[in-house]
């Protein structure tokens, strides 16, 4: 993402991979689709709505454009109660599977591109719930997620009613091959709950 000129896109579903690919092949810039292979054929449990009708035959997803893909209720009726999870990829279903033990309380921002990013939608949801989550499997530490919530922490401050947190993977040399070592390793909805159950107890 530092590189200059390139645009990342990283879609959490089949009808905003095929939207932010027409709008990649139409940018003069180059441009990088990201894809998560637990997203591949919804073989993995949670990921089924992965699988999307394309809502036309030829419409095209802006890139640098977030998407709010849950809603929660009005901040202002409950404040300190909701959260705002912002996450991309994979990270979309562990953060919708988690906010079903917090009815009305979740808002997940999807990001779609991580460059450009929708700076505005961003700001927007986290000043509107004053909690929020950055939600990645990357490596916790010094990642991409670190930053961007050092920036909302910066751009949000007066907003905020709790600090910003980051959930990512664990910071180990690799990713293990041993299926319950990468559980341990990596997020799962359990972890984003436990971790938003903090930030709105805060």
């Amino acid at each position: 993402m530092s590189i200059k000129g390139i645009k990342i896109a990283y879609p959490s579903n089949a009808a905003d991979m095929k939207g932010l690919m027409k709008a990649a092949f139409m940018d003069p810039n180059p441009v990088i689709m990201l894809e998560h292979k637990g997203l591949y054929w919804n073989k993995v449990s949670g990921t089924e709505e992965a699988k999307t009708h394309e809502p036309s035959r030829d419409y095209v997803l802006p890139l640098g454009k977030a998407n709010i893909i849950l809603a929660a209720e009005d901040a202002r009726i409950n404040r300190g109660e909701t959260c705002c999870v912002v996450t991309y990829g994979r990270g979309v279903y562990w953060a919708k599977e988690a906010a079903r033990k917090f009815p009305g309380q979740i808002e997940i921002v999807d990001l779609r591109c991580l460059y450009p990013l929708d700076e505005e939608l961003i700001f927007e949801s986290v000043s509107r719930h004053g909690k929020c989550l950055v939600l990645s499997e990357e490596q916790q530490n010094n990642s991409f997620a670190e930053a961007l919530a050092g920036r909302i922490s910066k751009k949000c401050f007066s907003m905020l009613d709790a600090p910003v947190d980051v959930l990512g993977a664990l910071n180990l040399p690799c990713v293990p091959m041993n299926m319950l070592l990468e559980k341990a390793m990596l997020p799962n909805p359990e972890k984003v709950s436990q971790r938003i159950n903090q930030i709105i107890s805060y």
